[in-house]
C-alpha cells in the first residue's frame, strides 16, 4: 500500500510518515499543495493523508480539484478545525474521512486501515508512471519523455500534461483544466488553457505527425494515445 501524506509542519509529517512506514506502509510526503497535486493527479497512491492548512493550494481545494479531474484516491482530511461547519465542507469537498488535531497516532492508524480496505483502494492503478502511446509522465521524479528524448516542461505545463495523461481519451472541458491546473483564479482566464495546450504542442509534437493533444471543438481537449499521421 502506497500512502501520500501531505503536510507542511515538517515534524508532524516525519512522525505520521515513521508510524506509517512501522506498520509497512510505502510512505511518501509533500509540504505543498500544488506540488502535491501534480503527484496525486498519477492516481497510483492507495491513499492521501492531507493536512486542511496548506501553502499555495488547501487540502480542500487539493481534494475537490482531484475529484474533478476523476481522481478516486481515498483521502483522509487532518485539520485543527473541528466545527461541524468544517467538516462538512471537507467532506463535500471529495475527502473520504476526518481526524481533528491534535490526535493520537493508534486512531490515525486505525482510520488509515479502515480506508485502505474499502473496495475502491485495490483498484488504483499499479504504477506511478503515466503513459499515452509513446509520451511517458513521472509525478514523482518530475520527468517527462517522448520516445527516448526528454521533454522539459514548466511546473504549469506539466501539471496540465499530468491531467490529461490521468485519462487518455477522456475529454476535458476548459473550465475542469483551468480549475485543476491554476484554481480557476479569478485574475485567470480560460484562453490561457489554449495558450497552455500550444506550449505543450510545441513541445511534443514531432514534424509529421498529428498532435497527441487534440481540439474537440466547442468542449475542450483530449489526449491520443496513437495521433494519425499528417
Amino acid at each position: 500500500m502506497k500512502i501520500l501524506v501531505v503536510e507542511d509542519e515538517e515534524r508532524l509529517a516525519r512522525l505520521i510518515s515513521r508510524v506509517l512506514k512501522e506498520e509497512g506502509y510505502a510512505v511518501e510526503t509533500e509540504t505543498n499543495g500544488r506540488a502535491a497535486l501534480v503527484r496525486a493527479l498519477s492516481g497510483s497512491h492507495d491513499l492521501l493523508v492531507v493536512d486542511w492548512m496548506l501553502p499555495e493550494l488547501s487540502g480542500v481545494q487539493l481534494v475537490k480539484r482531484l475529484r474533478t479531474a476523476e481522481v478516486a484516491t481515498p483521502a483522509l482530511m487532518l485539520t485543527a478545525r473541528d466545527q461541524i461547519e468544517d467538516r462538512v465542507e471537507g467532506l463535500d469537498a471529495g475527502a473520504d474521512d476526518y481526524l481533528p488535531k491534535p490526535f493520537a497516532f493508534p486512531e490515525l492508524l486505525a482510520r488509515v486501515r479502515a480506508l485502505t480496505r474499502r473496495p475502491w483502494a485495490a483498484e488504483g492503478s499499479d504504477k506511478s508512471i503515466l503513459e499515452g502511446g509513446d509520451v511517458t509522465l513521472d509525478p514523482v521524479r518530475h520527468v517527462v519523455r517522448h520516445g527516448n528524448e526528454a521533454v522539459d516542461l514548466t511546473a504549469k505545463e506539466f501539471a496540465l500534461l499530468a491531467t490529461l495523461l490521468q485519462r487518455p481519451g477522456q475529454v476535458f472541458t476548459r473550465s475542469v483544466l483551468l480549475d485543476t491546473v491554476w484554481g480557476a483564479s479569478t485574475d485567470v482566464y480560460t484562453n490561457v488553457v489554449d495558450l497552455y495546450v500550444s506550449y505543450l504542442r510545441k513541445k511534443l509534437d514531432r514534424d509529421g505527425e498529428s498532435s497527441h493533444i487534440r481540439t474537440i471543438r466547442g468542449v475542450g481537449y483530449t489526449f491520443d494515445p496513437q495521433p494519425g499521421q499528417r
